[in-house]
Order: structure tokens, then sequence, then C-alpha cells
């Protein structure tokens, strides 16, 4: 008999923790909010929401460096638009300078402005990020893409260096433009029946130094080479242009990537808080019962006798 109560005994204790065990766990988990409080609760659950965090830390590191390469190539566009402009200047100003009813003092005055517009747009190809690393200078981005020597010609400090990243599984951006490929060379006569090449740079201080002369022939040159030097900065816009295209594209896909993943995560690990609670309540009923039970069995004369 003793044998038997003492077996009834334990068997009302461990129903007793057993109901106790599953009314704590489903409050944990209406706290957390979440199905899986541990990894031994449901370790295929928890393997696969792992897996899926990893894939959402990858996703999301793409998106990262995709606003990156979004900022930078913005900057870009904003240089370029802008040098655009002053060379739409430059050139409104050449045409001024070379119509002769112009005086040699305006015409001062004319080489004088095209002189500082000149060095607006050395400014602007030398423009920098919000981390101070130069558009313009390929790989080389700790120094300015173009420099002035000791005669004061403006020489290309930078490399022809495309810098790539990865913005997706099977995607990979361009990060930066040359400067060498935007800022192009013009090409003259040598006046020995070849060809010569000419920097961007030179061709504009030609240029100015053509109106101060009142030269002619080597203003309507330096007007021609304009159109040569925009057509260098209008490609650079164009690739700009298509570069942010893809850019907005593959965020697209992203965001659509990163959602599918929240998602499947969100089925996989997330409470039901509807299901949670009906649960809970009969976890709260389930104990009450247990807890009488047991008060029950401890009242018994041959248990108290046990004891």
């Amino acid at each position: 008999m003793k044998i038997s109560t003492g077996l009834y005994f334990d068997r009302a204790t461990t129903q007793l923790g057993n109901v106790q065990g599953e009314l704590s766990k489903t409050q944990e988990q209406l706290s957390l909010g979440k199905q899986i409080v541990k990894p031994s609760d449901a370790p295929d659950k928890a393997a696969l929401v792992t897996r899926l965090e990893s894939e959402l830390s990858r996703q999301t590191g793409y998106q990262d460096t995709l606003k990156a390469v979004n900022v930078r190539l913005t900057a870009e566009e904003t240089a370029l638009k802008n040098t655009s402009d002053v060379m739409f200047r430059i050139k409104e100003l050449a045409v001024q300078a070379a119509n002769d009813t112009l005086s040699p003092q305006d015409r001062q005055s004319v080489a004088l402005e095209l002189s500082n517009l000149k060095d607006q747009v050395l400014s602007l190809a030398n423009s920098q990020d919000s981390n101070g690393n130069y558009l313009f200078s390929g790989s080389r981005t700790g120094v300015p893409a173009f420099s002035k020597d000791a005669n004061g010609h403006v020489q290309y400090q930078g490399d022809q260096a495309r810098m790539k990243v990865n913005v997706g599984d099977s995607r990979r951006m361009n990060l930066n433009m040359p400067g060498s490929d935007v800022y192009t060379r013009v090409v003259r006569d040598d006046g020995k029946g070849g060809k010569v090449g000419v920097d961007f740079f030179q061709s504009l201080d030609d240029l100015v130094t053509a109106v101060k002369a009142g030269d002619h022939p080597n203003m309507q040159r330096g007007i021609a080479e304009i159109d040569t030097l925009q057509n260098g900065i209008s490609e650079g816009l164009g690739q700009v242009g298509s570069d942010l295209t893809v850019v907005d594209m593959q965020n697209t896909v992203l965001d659509q990537v990163v959602l599918q993943l929240k998602t499947t995560r969100s089925d996989v690990e997330d409470l039901d808080y509807t299901t949670a609670i009906t649960k809970m309540n009969k976890d709260q009923l389930a104990l009450e019962a247990a807890q009488s039970s047991f008060a029950k069995i401890s009242q018994l004369s041959l248990f108290k006798f046990l004891n």
C-alpha cells in the first residue's frame, strides 16, 4: 500500500512539474513573440532560422553596398552636370571673343572669365565624396585626379582602373569612372602631316591664350575643341545615368529578396498569438487541476504517514 501511494504521489508531482513547464514555456513564447525560445525546442526549425538569418545578412550587405554605390554615382553625376554647365558657358564666351566687333579690353575680360571657368572645371574634376575620396582618380582615390605641375600645366594623377563591387549574387557594378575617360583629349594636326593628342585642360589653356592674343584661327580651333571636350563629359553623364538606373533596378530586386526571406523567417519562428494565448489558458486550467489533485493527495492519511 505504501508503494502504491508513493507512486501515485510521484506521478502527481511529475504531472504538476510538466504542466508548470508547459505554462512557463508558453508565457516565455508570448513574452518574446517567438515559437522557438531555444534551439532544443525545435532543432529543425532553429537550423532553418539560422540559415535564413545568414542569407538575410548577406542580402542586406548587398543593399548597404548598393547604397554606397548610389551615393558615389550621384556625386559623380552632380560633378559632371556642373562641369557640362560650365563648358556651355566657356563655349558661349569663346564664340563671343571670336567676334571681330569685340574690343581688346573686352576680350581681356573674357579671357579672365575663361581662365576662372577653367579653374572651376578643374575643381569639379577633383570632386570628392563624403569620405574624402576623389571621384575621378580611378583606384588612386587618395590623390586629386588632376594637379598642376611646376609649369602650371594640369596633369592627370589617377589611373585607368575601374573598380567594381558585388551588389548581388551574380551582379557586379562599376563604382567609379577614371578622369581620363571623362576629361578626354583632343586630336590636332602637328603641323608635320601627323596628329598629336592634347590634354583636356591644355586645350582650355590654349583657348585662353588665343583669346588674350586675339588669335582668331586658334580661337576657332578652341571653339571646335570645346565640342569634343563636351562630348566626353556627356558620355560620362550617360554612363553614370545608366549605372544609376541599374542601381534602382537592383534595389528593387534586393528589396523583394529581403522581403521574401523575412516573410519565410517570420512564418518559421514568429508566434501565433491567438493560438498561444488559447494554449496558455488551457495550461493554466491544467495547472490548477494538477495543483488541486496534488493537494488532495497530500491530505491522504497514508501519505501523511509516509512523511
